[in-house]
């Protein structure tokens, strides 16, 4: 050790006596350096025309604007009769206003009759309002061309040179869904950078669009390494775990807004991980391996990403190793492999806990650029911990907690193992201990990375 630090501290002693000066200790970077290095290297997917249906999920880039209004045209909000208002007025169950009925109109008809003085026209709803009509009287205001002066609940069959009592006043206007009362043509309906769900789509639709020009969801395809993994379902012998990180991962990506591809365990064999990588490239806009990241002597994952080469950032290797300043999680890849662009590639520990938490630092803000997502983050609060906490020294470290928006205060959720999947399972929150800070008493305030917003 005294040799090894002369060496470190006297470069002219070292050349002296011939011998090589002891190599520079890793760098240690920090949580937000690698998030800010990663992020440097996405950006949003290209945009693309899609119909509607396969646009769901995907952010628009383009604003929308209605060639046409909504309602295109007035109509009856209610199955009932089209009236003139002064020939309701008094109207009462005892004296009704009795009105001839002079025509039917149902949704989706072209010739309407008018509504003269005194007249009344049968209408269903969303049919169009007729010319002369100022309102319509639902049918449960009328007798329903029944002729007994009672109310109705329903429509009758027409009837020849029918009659209808209408049995209280209408008001002008009533009941009626005016042209343009939701969109005016022109309107900007949906602005660039929009999430299309259910009820965007359907506003599309509505507005004539059968296609619409968006940033697509990323495909993320998620493997596992290791040869001690055996599938949900399958007898798990010595030695050997069950592969909880493709599901959780995969479904974490889909939860983020990805097209997510769960290819599964792939054994320590560096031939067979590199086969199923090269299959996977042609349908991956991003690839997100857990295992193999630390300095175990059979983890074949850094062997076979660095016979891509030449892509990776800062170094000749196709992917770039570090070690981060965070607990749990600190061995950390990325970097780009196949092709001369490369696809983005994210290696995650492969302890539980480590990849998941990985995954929503690092995975998740990728996915959501990719998306052109306007915050690509998980939202921060602050709240007060009841119970004391300890922290290892230079390392941010990311607690499991319970979060009770209520009262503003978080629990810690198990222990700080990497390994406890059923705390996680119960966890809705992060808890941060910065990287400066060792113990904080009972009660004090911490940052709070919430998971389920």
């Amino acid at each position: 050790m005294t040799g090894s630090t002369e060496h470190s501290t006297t470069p002219s002693a070292c050349c002296d006596a011939g011998t090589d000066p002891a190599p520079a200790a890793p760098r240690l970077w920090t949580v937000d350096e690698h998030l800010a290095d990663v992020l440097a290297a996405v950006g949003p997917l290209p945009a693309i025309e899609l119909r509607l249906l396969d646009a769901q999920g995907c952010r628009l880039d383009e604003d929308v604007t209605a060639d046409g209004d909504l309602p295109p045209f007035d109509n009856s909000s209610m199955d009932g009769y089209a009236v003139r208002t002064a020939d309701t007025e008094g109207a009462t169950g005892v004296y009704p206003s009795v009105l001839p009925v002079v025509g039917d109109i149902a949704a989706g008809a072209g010739e309407l009759p008018r509504v003269g003085p005194g007249q009344a026209v049968r209408i269903m709803t969303g049919a169009p309002l007729p010319p002369g009509a100022q309102a319509v009287a639902p049918v449960e205001w009328t007798d329903g061309g029944t002729g007994t002066g009672v109310a109705a609940a329903a429509m009758t069959a027409p009837v020849p040179d029918e009659e209808v009592r209408v049995l209280r006043p209408v008001a002008e206007g009533a009941h009626i869904r005016r042209r343009g009362s939701d969109v005016t043509a022109g309107t900007t309906v949906l602005k660039a950078g929009t999430r299309l769900g259910p009820t965007q789509l359907g506003l599309l639709a509505a507005v004539g669009r059968a296609t619409v020009k968006v940033r697509p969801r990323p495909r993320v395809v998620v493997l596992s390494t290791g040869s001690e993994l055996v599938q949900p379902g399958e007898p798990v012998g010595p030695g050997q775990i069950t592969d909880s990180n493709s599901f959780t991962l995969t479904a974490a990506a889909q939860e983020a807004g990805a097209i997510a591809y769960r290819v599964g365990a792939v054994p320590d064999d560096a031939e067979r991980l590199r086969a199923v990588l090269d299959e996977q490239l042609g349908r991956a806009d991003l690839i997100v391996t857990s295992g193999g990241v630390s300095v175990g002597a059979y983890d074949v994952v850094k062997e076979v990403f660095e016979t891509y080469g030449g892509t990776a950032r800062g170094g000749a290797a196709g992917v770039d190793f570090r070690k981060l300043r965070m607990q749990p999680g600190k061995p950390q890849g990325f970097g780009r492999i196949g092709g001369s662009a490369g696809v983005p590639l994210l290696a995650l520990p492969g302890n539980p806990v480590s990849a998941y938490i990985s995954f929503e630092l690092f995975v998740r803000p990728v996915i959501r650029t990719m998306l052109g997502a306007a915050d690509v983050h998980r939202p921060v609060v602050r709240a007060l911990c009841p119970a004391a906490l300890r922290s290892p020294a230079g390392r941010r470290q990311f607690l499991r907690g319970r979060h009770s928006a209520a009262d503003g205060t978080v629990e810690p959720v198990g222990g700080a193992g990497s390994h406890l999947v059923g705390a996680l399972a119960r966890a809705n929150c992060l808890i941060t201990v910065p990287e400066d800070v060792t113990e904080l008493p009972a009660g004090s305030e911490v940052d709070v990375v919430l998971l389920d917003s």
